[in-house]
Formats: structure tokens, sequence, C-alpha cells
């Protein structure tokens, strides 16, 4: 398989700090470049019309301030010597062209030179061309925390203004919008999956063929590694996971090549990992059990791995035959001879009780 892609989508909460952050050199210790199409006045103004608007909206959670791709690029880009200014602006602005949104972006290291990456951070709405006022057709109160209250009579004592209430007289502004409406495109995962495409091929360019990268293929037999943050706690879990993943893809590049067909290779990672993964979490009450889900990686990789050596000196005609004919055969023939059983969720949850 081709090294796959990792561009990630993330919401910013706090956009002025991931701005702050992602463009200062004495926060980052391989800051190349960072290229930005508004001034920093037009990022605290979003943020605060954000803000404003979710708070008066009355909703739980927490304000979505912007939103943030996360690039990574081969390492090639920067052997080669490609210049960082150039490659940054490149990637903003055919970003801003195809989607019409305003950006801010940096292109970096990390700590230990080993992953070249972008930080892409982009605005949900367009500024709009006049601010839209809103003037109060009577006096209008609201408490400390702004919030408009429907009569005079919440807001004051013996007719006159509490501590901290406010009055906004009939005739002025009592709301300001310098922004258009989020566009709802940027929230739903259709748009996340064309911009990993539309920035694949941007990277893909200017790479030989087998420098060439691709999105991770979706119903495919293969299982996708996940990428390791800084100061994970669950670092080491995932690297024990990770390494498992690989090696089934490892045997899931020999099945294809000596002609396994897809769609039987999909029943194999169904039946050996789909399957008894469901069941886990189903016996844990909903909960995933990394610890479970490794020892049910062990078992698929040996078996798929034994799937593979009976056939090894077989022709291509044969692996497809029997890969597509005689599946579920091959696959029972392969758990005798590894002598590894099918998982058994609730023989593992006694065994486990017994342990304690």
């Amino acid at each position: 398989m081709k090294r796959v892609s990792y561009i990630r989508h993330e919401k910013l909460h706090n956009v002025m700090g991931r701005i702050s952050y992602i463009s200062n050199e004495a926060k980052q210790e391989h800051l190349y470049a960072t290229y930005e199409t508004q001034p920093r006045e037009y990022w605290r103004a979003l943020a605060k019309e954000n803000r404003d608007d979710f708070f008066r909206s009355g909703t739980d959670g927490t304000c979505i301030e912007a939103r943030e791709f996360i690039i990574a690029l081969p390492e090639v880009y920067y052997k080669e010597g490609i210049d960082p200014n150039e490659l940054l602006r490149y990637f903003v602005e055919s970003f801003k062209k195809e989607y019409g949104v305003e950006c801010v972006a940096a292109l970096h290291h990390n700590h230990d030179m080993t992953n070249y990456h972008i930080h892409l951070i982009y605005s949900e709405r367009d500024k709009l061309d006049e601010p839209v006022k809103k003037i109060a057709s009577r006096n209008m109160f609201f408490d400390p925390d702004g919030r408009h209250l429907r009569t005079k009579k919440e807001a004051t004592i013996e007719g006159k203004l509490m501590p901290g209430y406010t009055m906004v007289p009939k005739g002025e502004v009592y709301e300001q919008h310098l922004f258009d409406k989020k566009k709802p495109i940027f929230k739903q995962k259709r748009f996340t999956e064309q911009a990993k495409a539309f920035f694949t091929d941007k990277i893909n360019q200017p790479l030989r063929e087998d420098q060439q990268l691709q999105m991770f293929p979706k119903n495919s037999p293969y299982l996708a590694t996940k990428k390791i943050g800084k100061n994970n706690p669950k670092a080491k879990e995932i690297r024990e996971t990770n390494a498992l993943r690989k090696k089934w893809n490892n045997q899931v590049d020999i099945a294809i090549r000596r002609g396994a067909p897809r769609d039987s290779l999909m029943i194999v990672k169904h039946e050996l990992i789909s399957k008894p993964a469901a069941e886990s979490i189903k016996e844990s009450g909903g909960k995933s059990d990394p610890r479970k889900y490794n020892s049910i990686l062990v078992r698929a990789v040996a078996i798929i791995t034994e799937m593979c050596r009976i056939l090894s000196g077989r022709s291509i005609e044969t692996w497809a035959e029997v890969w597509g004919n005689a599946l579920e055969k091959l696959m029972q023939y392969a758990i005798k001879r590894t002598g590894i059983r099918m998982y058994d969720p609730v023989k593992d949850i006694r065994n486990d009780r017994g342990a304690r």
C-alpha cells in the first residue's frame, strides 16, 4: 500500500491563542514560515463576534471560533530545499481560492525533526462589505452578562439602573455584525473528505509517482494507524496497536499482490477483526478495551499470515480461486494450523476475573 497522507481537521475554541502559538518563534523550535491573508485585527473581530453570537444563542458547550487543518508533508519537500515561504503561500492561496475563506498558516518541523507540517487556520464566515447594525426601537435593558431583559423593571430599582446593568436608548445601535453567518458546509463530513483529497492532490503534484501519497482507502481490507500527539498519555498503547495494524496491512499487501480478491479480504477482516472487536465492546458494556483489541489483532495477524503461507508457492490463479471460492475452509484450516482459537469474549471475561 502506498504511503497515506495525514491531514487532520480540528475545531478551534481560542483562535487568537492558537494563531499566537503556531506563529511564535519562542514557542516553535523549527518555525520556517508564516502566511496570513488578513491582519490580526480580522481574527480578533471574528473571535469576538463568534463568542457574542454563541452567548446570545444560549447554546450549551464551547464556542467554535475557527477551524484548522494540520497537513503532514513528505520530508522530501524539506530535503530538496523547496522554499518554505513559497510552499506555504501556495497551499494557503490554493485553499483560499478553492473555498473562498481567509486563512492564517505556519510551516513547522516538530521537536525531533521527524514531522514537516502545515497548520492552516481558516474562518467559517465572510466579512461583510458594510456592518449590519440593529437599532433599538425602544429603550433596551441588559443584565451584567449582556442578556437582553424584557422589561425595565428587571434592570432597575426605584427607576435607577442596578449596578452592572445597562440601557441602550431608543434609536441607538444595540447589536452589530461585521461577519456573515457561518457556512454550514464547513462542519460537514463531506467537506472534510473533499479538503483532504484537495490537499493530497496538492502534495503530490511536484512528486515522482513512487513518492506520492494516497488518502487512506475507505471500505478496504487495510487498518488505519493512529497519529500520536504530543504528550499523549496513551502513546505506548497506540504504538503497540499501530505495530500490529502495520503487520496486518503487510499481510494484506502480500495477499493482494498474489491475486487474492479484495472482497474476500474484506470478509477475512470482518471475521477476524471487526466482528470480534464488536463482540468485545458489547461484552464490555459499550466500552473498548485496548488490551483485548490488541489480543484480537495478534490472533488476526497470526491467522492471515498462515493463510498467506499456505498458498505461498501457488500460482496467482490459485490464490484468486481459493480466496474467492474456498475462503471459509482456508480460514478454518489456518486457525487449526496456528492453534489459535477465535475470540471468545465470555471466556476472556472469566479469565480476567480469575486473574484478579
